[in-house]
């Protein structure tokens, strides 16, 4: 059973920043695009940045500059280094993986189960 599992959200004022960690576990025998995503009270969820296995990264517009994305494919680890943090961030942040749980299967996509990064003073 494939399981992400993220970790690092909290309280944090306005200008401050956050390290978001996702970890991939269970049987995997190769994981393509890591993302990650958020939801805000209301509002559809949106991804916030993406990274591909050799390191290709993408990002929403309103996080550019502000956010990095970064993997260590060893550890199975995906990382969203959050600074520059206003009230707008405020959202639960899911983590996201296409995985393949064995060489003869396809893709599936995983989702972890979320953690709360609320941005007030």
């Amino acid at each position: 059973q494939v399981q992400l599992v993220e970790s690092g959200g909290g309280l944090v004022q306005p200008g401050g920043s956050l390290r978001l960690s996702c970890t991939a576990s269970g049987t995997i025998f190769d994981i393509n695009v890591m993302r990650w995503f958020r939801q805000a009270p209301g509002k559809q969820r949106e991804m916030v940045a993406a990274i591909t296995y050799g390191g290709n990264t993408i990002y929403t517009d309103s996080v550019k500059g502000r956010f990095t994305i970064s993997r260590d494919n060893a550890k199975k680890m995906v990382n969203l280094q959050m600074s520059s943090l206003n009230p707008e961030d405020t959202a639960v942040y899911y983590c996201n993986a296409d995985i393949r749980e064995l060489p003869s299967d396809g893709w599936f996509t995983y989702w972890g189960q979320g953690t709360q990064v609320t941005v007030s003073s």
